[in-house]
């Protein structure tokens, strides 16, 4: 996979991440139709953020999430987003997970950029740029 090049009104970026995240003590609750449910809302959340989904995958505990993001919101302010929304909606809509679990996520999460040269290319790149 190879970030799309994109634009806002200040910014040329090309910002991909992989994140993952899980229920509350990694109970094994997302399946059937909360799998289901769960994919929907997420596509909803980034949609509404202005951000570009690439891949979701639900497995029964754990979310794998690649997504392009737009600088300007930054993937902090969007997993917060996406996390706080779909624990409120799956939790009113399966009532069995506010029996099974205090709240449905964890509060952290695992993010990585995605894409790109190696770290050790751009560093020398940088380094280099006075003798250009």
């Amino acid at each position: 996979m190879v970030a799309t090049l994109r634009t806002n009104s200040n910014v040329a970026f090309r910002c991909a991440f992989h994140v993952v995240w899980c229920p509350k003590y990694r109970r094994r609750v997302l399946g059937g139709q909360i799998e289901a449910r769960l994919k929907e809302l997420i596509h909803e959340v980034i949609a509404e953020k202005g951000a570009w989904p690439v891949e979701v995958e639900v497995m029964p505990d754990q979310v794998h999430l690649l997504v392009e993001v737009d600088p300007q919101l930054g993937i902090h302010k969007l997993v917060k987003a996406i996390k706080g929304r779909t624990s409120r909606v799956l939790r009113q809509e399966f009532p069995s997970l506010k029996s099974k679990l205090p709240t449905l996520w964890t509060n952290s999460y695992f993010v990585a950029t995605v894409g790109g040269a190696p770290l050790d290319v751009v560093e020398r790149y940088v380094e280099n740029q006075k003798n250009r």
